[in-house]
């Protein structure tokens, strides 16, 4: 039996490494990457997120509040296999040669494909610019915000289960916002360290996200820009677990082999964490290199998760993770479905 129609999850997302060169080249995936989250792993520098809608070197950065900035000769969209990277002129590149220590910069990028730069919807009383996947369930949503109550498409065709929401134009913290704490409409917020807090407006439906007047996801007259993902079988799993403060932690089943896993306690201030399946010492388990998305530190080592063929394990007791009695919200994409329509089933790292 099929745990999933996309059997080949690289298709859609996947994590890439890469040392910079300081030298225009093409960094390949099996898709045109259509949003790009990259890190530079080995020293103090900022996440930046770039994506085809809001178009080439426009970055914005989860672990600051700060609006939309240029990044010089940096990133452009549109290459069929994968995404062009510059030769990172400005101060905050992807490419660049060194770190701050004349080390070589090592970088991680995490891809995912939409549907290019988008198109109109008017699904809404607000017109969007919507770049949708409903097969993977991913869409990029660029909208003028209101300050008043209303409603933006979002192109999926289901209702998204978290929407990461940032103000282009003014320095405003994200928010994350999901009904996966306890479902009830829950955000948290980056790059805050804060515990859940309700946010007031309705659930988003199967066509169109829920406004209201703030400032943050609807300021009047600012660029918004919101990240929308709604679960597919064997691809990819939102959800929330309890810690247990064991190194024989929790585990947490997602019904196929992670790749990628942010988690961020919910009950109480904690740091945000990300981990995937290509960073690692020994090249499978354990994952022991982890990033934290509201800092720009660079890249830690200890024993964080186990990624097994159906799920993920906690390997530590740190308050972050698996801390005893807190309660954590995640998101997570798979290396490989449990078992594909192809029949073919997974295997343990």
């Amino acid at each position: 039996m099929a745990y999933t129609t996309i059997n080949k999850s690289t298709d859609y997302f996947d994590t890439k490494l890469h040392d910079g060169t300081g030298v225009a080249k093409t960094l390949a995936y099996d898709f045109e990457v259509d949003m790009y989250w990259t890190k530079m792993r080995n020293d103090v520098y900022p996440h930046m997120i770039f994506d085809a809608v809001r178009g080439n070197n426009n970055r914005i950065r989860p672990n600051q509040t700060n609006g939309e900035g240029v990044a010089g000769n940096t990133v452009s969209f549109g290459n069929s296999s994968g995404i062009s990277l510059g030769t990172d002129s400005g101060s905050y590149g992807v490419n660049k040669a060194q770190n701050d220590s004349s080390q070589t910069a090592q970088y991680v990028g995490w891809g995912w494909k939409a549907n290019g730069a988008g198109s109109s919807n008017t699904d809404g009383s607000i017109t969007s610019t919507v770049s949708a996947n409903t097969t993977s369930g991913f869409s990029i949503v660029s909208y003028t915000g209101t300050n008043a109550t209303g409603t933006v498409g979002h192109g999926l065709g289901v209702a998204p289960k978290i929407v990461l929401y940032k103000n282009r134009t003014d320095s405003t913290y994200w928010y994350f916002t999901t009904s996966l704490i306890d479902g009830s409409h829950d955000l948290l917020l980056l790059p805050a360290t804060d515990a859940q807090q309700p946010f007031s407006a309705s659930l988003p439906t199967s066509s169109v996200l829920n406004l209201i007047a703030n400032n943050d996801t609807n300021g009047s007259g600012d660029g918004i820009i919101a990240y929308c993902f709604a679960e597919k079988t064997g691809y990819s799993k939102f959800g929330s677990y309890t810690g247990n403060g064991n190194a024989d932690g929790t585990f947490v089943y997602t019904g196929f082999k992670p790749a990628f896993v942010i988690v961020k306690c919910s009950s109480t201030s904690a740091d945000w964490q990300l981990a995937d399946n290509k960073r690692t010492t020994s090249g499978g388990n354990v994952i022991d290199k982890d990033l934290r998305p509201n800092n720009s530190d660079s890249e830690t080592t200890n024993t964080f998760v186990d990624f097994y063929s159906n799920g993920f394990k906690l390997r530590n007791n740190f308050g972050n993770w698996n801390g005893s009695g807190q309660e954590y919200v995640y998101m997570c994409f798979a290396e490989a479905p449990l078992v594909g329509s192809n029949n073919i089933a997974a295997t343990a790292r």
